[in-house]
């Protein structure tokens, strides 16, 4: 059958996309379509039209699906920060389970693992610690629009906690009475690009408000507001200078405006020095559940040396030093190795070594010096490992290596590159870090054969 756009099609959705567009086939043709969810029968409009697929935006939904529910965001519709809210919570997890094993499937070649049911919350809602917001004209604060570089503004987020709505507030009021402009994004005017929010258990709250350059006026004023409210414990508050357009969301240059230098925060235990730029995990409920995985399927006796490649600021290497003999913890951002350090400090910690430089190249230096490494846990950014690295890994020739992943596909890419040399995927654990977004993070156990 010829299609052509403007084409007007009722179909049954069979499942979702990475990004939460429906996903289904009419006539053996693949069409995404926006604004509907699983199972959901709807009417849409064919909007685009490639070689293997189409892109359709729904018009009418002919029969709601059984996992459908009314959303608790009153921006669900408008905004690009969570594609699930409509769905049911339970539906999520199990989407999540099957995304996974899909992905180890048909990329990874690996059809016999172990893959368990996603771990949720028994509360899926005000859990993210760190929320970042789009600042733009007309006092603007919220998230792009869905598709667009447009605001959307917002006054308050249900996954967020609640402090972070009442700063949101109070940097509009701030703006609008000493006529600070947000930054216009096609104009390249303005001066507030982005506001980051983060807050720790104790609910105490950084604030760090990004400029186009290092003109931010009223500065006092700013601070007053702030600190002088009853509601929220702000204890830190910075400018960061961000003069590029690009997606990077904080430039290279901080301004300590009031306050401390870093927030302290915990996991289980363990107390963490939080910068401005830390990569901190947002959902501190969720990450204790994902370290204490990682804990059993290292399964240490006390005896074993670690290495933690991709350590960050040294999370899971603090967090796993009481059950081995040695750790190495092993990251090349330079700012991210001195918080390391001080938070091994903090915690009184004295058999965690950070190092400086590329995992692919420190790991066979250890290997050099007689280092034999027992186990490793990488933990690596959205693009996964780099093949280099895999390949010191096999050299290195550990009897146990941890990955966690927050991408499903380079999980899958990798661990097919594991299992060619001679590793077994054992098992699978998917874990809800991220509630009402398509987003699934992993622990994995894999085991020399």
């Amino acid at each position: 059958m010829d299609f052509k756009i403007g084409d007007r099609i009722e179909m049954e959705i069979d499942d979702l996309s990475n990004e939460g567009m429906g996903v289904g086939k009419y006539d053996g043709f693949t069409f995404f379509v926006e604004g509907c969810t699983i199972k959901d029968k709807v009417l849409f409009e064919i909007v685009g039209l490639k070689k293997n697929f189409g892109i359709g935006k729904t018009i009418e939904i002919m029969q709601q699906s059984p996992y459908r529910v009314e959303s608790k965001c009153e921006y669900f519709n408008q905004c690009d920060g969570c594609e699930l809210h409509n769905l049911k919570y339970e539906k999520q997890l199990e989407l999540k389970k099957n995304i996974v094993k899909n992905n180890l499937e048909r990329i990874g070649k690996i059809n016999d693992v172990i893959v368990k049911d996603t771990i949720g919350m028994d509360y899926p809602y005000r859990y993210r610690n760190k929320g970042e917001f789009k600042v733009g004209k007309n006092y603007e604060i919220g998230y792009f629009k869905r598709g667009t570089h447009e605001i959307y503004p917002v006054e308050k987020s249900i996954i967020q906690k609640e402090t972070v709505d009442i700063v949101i507030k109070l940097i509009k009021e701030y703006m609008k009475k000493y006529k600070v402009d947000g930054y216009d994004r096609k104009s390249k005017k303005g001066i507030i690009k982005n506001l980051i929010v983060r807050t720790n258990r104790d609910n105490q709250v950084m604030v760090i408000i990004v400029t186009k350059d290092e003109k931010l006026p009223h500065k006092k004023e700013l601070i007053d507001l702030l600190i002088n409210q009853k509601e929220v414990q702000i204890v830190s508050i910075y400018q960061n200078v961000n003069n590029k357009d690009t997606s990077l969301i904080l430039g290279p240059k901080d301004i300590k405006l009031y306050g401390e230098d870093k927030l302290v925060d915990y996991i289980g235990e363990y107390k963490f020095l939080i910068s401005p730029k830390s990569f901190f995990q947002v959902n501190p409920i969720q990450t204790k559940i994902l370290y204490d995985k990682v804990v059993e399927y290292l399964n240490l006796s006390g005896n074993e040396t670690v290495a933690d490649l991709y350590c960050g600021i040294g999370t899971i290497s603090l967090y796993i030093s009481k059950y081995a003999k040695k750790v190495y913890g092993v990251e090349i951002v330079k700012e991210a190795i001195d918080d390391a350090n001080e938070n091994k400090k903090l915690n009184g910690v004295d058999n965690v070594e950070f190092i400086l430089g590329k995992s692919e190249d420190i790991l066979p230096k250890l290997n050099e010096r007689g280092i034999k490494i027992d186990a490793i846990v990488v933990d690596p950014p959205r693009k996964g490992l780099e093949k280099s690295l895999i390949d010191s890994i096999i050299e290195a020739n550990p009897k146990k290596v941890v990955y966690v992943s927050c991408n499903p596909s380079t999980l899958a890419r990798d661990l097919g590159y594991l299992v060619a040399e001679g590793h077994r995927v054992v098992e699978v654990q998917p874990v809800d870090m991220f509630p009402h977004t398509m987003h699934v993070e992993c622990v994995v156990r894999i085991e020399k054969k």
